[in-house]
């Protein structure tokens, strides 16, 4: 068996990698709702947060290009609300604004950023996500020589191209790449299938893989098994 050559980089996946995820979006939902009450009246008490949901779902059928810009699909959702019921478009990019302030207000799992500043000692960092956080506004961008979203790449994971094109920012080969993210398909398969390495972030203890037939090169609960998977990789 041909040996790997050593690791130089590490990309993160960031929703549910570094931060749990759905208490921000169900807060941000909420604080949005509230905003949209005050703003756009007729919209907030037509459609509940849920009934908002399930039309966002619906678009997202009949226009599936919208899984690469979730900020497009939510607004693209408003959109259509305001204009059913006759509310001043106008409001669209403050409820947006409004709703991406509140998106962005994430808490980090506690070992992410002790993790983040020993790894930035040996390897080079970056991420990939089909999200749309802004870390500028999160302020993690700095940890990061390289961050791509499918929204501004144009294309999402699982797509090689997304993978490929990070690596190519970071001048390292697939090979000398690995991959953390939460999601087995996305992450997982879509890194390996790249030709990268790929760790499944599965801080819930889940066997999901099994029944998936994924199998991670390494499975890691928290941020420490993380670094001692990668203590015995080529590169440390």
């Amino acid at each position: 068996m041909t040996a790997r050559p050593p690791l130089k980089a590490i990309l993160f996946d960031l929703d549910d990698t570094l931060w749990p995820i759905a208490p921000v979006i169900a807060q941000a939902e909420v604080t949005l709702h509230a905003w949209l009450a005050e703003h756009a009246p007729r919209v907030a008490q037509q459609f509940s947060i849920e009934e908002l949901r399930a039309r966002r779902m619906a678009l997202l059928a009949s226009r599936p290009e919208l899984h690469v810009d979730l900020a497009s699909l939510r607004r693209a959702g408003l959109q259509a609300a305001f204009a059913e019921l006759g509310e001043d478009e106008r409001h669209l990019d403050g409820a947006m604004r409004h709703f991406s302030a509140a998106r962005n207000a994430v808490k980090l799992y506690d070992d992410v950023l002790p993790g983040l500043l020993k790894l930035k000692q040996r390897l080079v960092l970056g991420t990939i996500t089909n999200g749309n956080a802004d870390l500028e506004v999160v302020g993690m961008a700095h940890h990061f020589k390289v961050s791509l979203a499918a929204a501004h790449f144009g294309r999402a994971k699982p797509a090689p191209d997304i993978f490929l094109a990070a690596c190519a920012a970071l001048n390292v080969a697939p090979a000398e790449a690995v991959y953390v993210g939460d999601d087995l398909k996305l992450d997982v398969e879509g890194a390996q299938r790249a030709g990268l390495r790929a760790v499944w972030m599965n801080r819930s203890g889940s066997d999901a893989h099994l029944a998936a037939g994924i199998a991670p090169d390494a499975i890691c609960a928290t941020f420490d098994e993380l670094l001692d998977w990668l203590e015995n990789q080529l590169a440390y």
